[in-house]
């Protein structure tokens, strides 16, 4: 699937490379706005090592260059990461990178906040820029 349906409930993402052709299909053309902030206050991953779930938060902030994520596209791409296991570093470098895949924007930046598990929460940041 590389559109999702207009209407009804979302299908559930098959992995996060699917999720990220949905991500770049339904990217529309960028208005005039010189930045785009998306925070995803329930995001669910699994930790690689353990297999228990880790929830926090993530943060997509980025400068538009031709295209914008359409958020119900966004919902659909971080859905993906609920099964899958991964560091919270990890996921922020590969968003980044898929952001980048799918719309080019001129600068991104993610934030994926994890919360405390063990006695400690984590941050990790990454941020790309355009050519």
């Amino acid at each position: 699937m590389t559109k999702l349906p207009s209407t009804g409930p979302l299908p559930r993402p098959s992995n996060p490379d699917e999720a990220r052709e949905v991500l770049k299909a339904e990217a529309f053309p960028a208005p005039e706005v010189q930045r785009v902030t998306l925070d995803a206050s329930e995001f669910t991953s699994l930790c690689p090592r353990t297999g228990q779930p880790d929830t926090g938060a993530v943060e997509i902030e980025y400068e538009p260059g031709e295209r914008c994520l359409e958020s119900k596209s966004v919902k659909y791409y971080l859905w993906s990461f609920r099964d899958e296991g991964a560091f919270c570093e990890s996921l922020a470098a590969r968003i980044a990178d898929d952001v980048v895949y799918a719309i080019a924007p001129t600068w991104v930046r993610v934030r994926v906040y994890q919360n405390a598990r063990g006695g400690i929460a984590i941050v990790a940041e990454a941020e790309r820029r355009g050519d």
